[in-house]
């Protein structure tokens, strides 16, 4: 079994070798850039299995990276690196395509939690194919569609789609979807889940009129097969 490989992108050159040795001690194969542009080139280039991405960056910074390389068609699962009190980043982190987002300073444990959360997503055996309505998942194959058109989803709203789908007709409070979706890895607000059912709607339901996944109010959210 190769390897997984992780590209570093973060201009504190300090920070990122302290990050590379430290993955590299847990055995994943580490490269680093230090500005967007090389950054992006690397991704380009190269087949990587996450990439961690600093929002600050020289040239182009961490936001038009990610959100380059999801207009490019490029999904490998981004942690976005946010400032200590970043809602605002962390929000627009998710709105750029970035699947999960950490807070300086952070410990190497929940890092390496994070990332090993975030490879997780592709490597289980699952389902061959899930499907509520017009709605279908592949879950080894992290594909999804409404009819007939390929939905491009980013690793974790496939992964919070994947969990309401296989749990259809079913309420899901926000605390089972972190649990599930986010591991024990996450510290951050639990809102976050309203953010990604935000994000999958507009991809899922809004441009379709239809309504797959209804708010149930003080409980959670459910996804339903039939959207009249």
């Amino acid at each position: 079994m190769h390897p997984m490989r992780v590209l570093v992108v973060d201009d504190e050159v300090r920070l990122a070798a302290a990050v590379q040795r430290g993955l590299q001690a847990e055995g994943f194969t580490v490269d680093v850039a230090h500005t967007g542009l090389d950054g992006l080139w690397a991704a380009t280039e190269q087949r990587y299995d996450a990439i961690v991405l600093d929002i600050m960056l020289p040239g182009i910074n961490g936001y038009r990276l990610c959100a380059t390389l999801r207009e490019e068609g490029n999904w490998t699962p981004i942690l976005m690196l946010t400032a200590k009190d970043g809602e605002l980043d962390e929000t627009e982190a998710l709105d750029t395509g970035a699947d999960d987002f950490l807070r300086k300073p952070f410990s190497h444990l929940v890092l390496v939690a994070r990332i090993r959360a975030l490879l997780r997503r592709g490597k289980t055996e699952r389902a061959v194919q899930l499907s509520a309505g017009g709605l279908r998942v592949n879950p080894s194959q992290r594909r999804a569609w409404r009819d007939d058109d390929e939905i491009e989803l980013t690793a974790r709203e496939f992964a919070v789609l994947e969990y309401l789908i296989s749990n259809v007709g079913t309420v899901r409070s926000k605390a089972e979807i972190l649990d599930h979706v986010w591991d024990y890895a996450f510290d951050g607000d639990p809102n976050i889940v309203e953010v990604y059912v935000r994000h999958l709607r507009k991809k899922i339901d809004i441009p379709y009129g239809t309504e797959s996944i209804q708010t149930v109010r003080g409980a959670g959210y459910r996804l339903v097969g039939t959207t009249s």
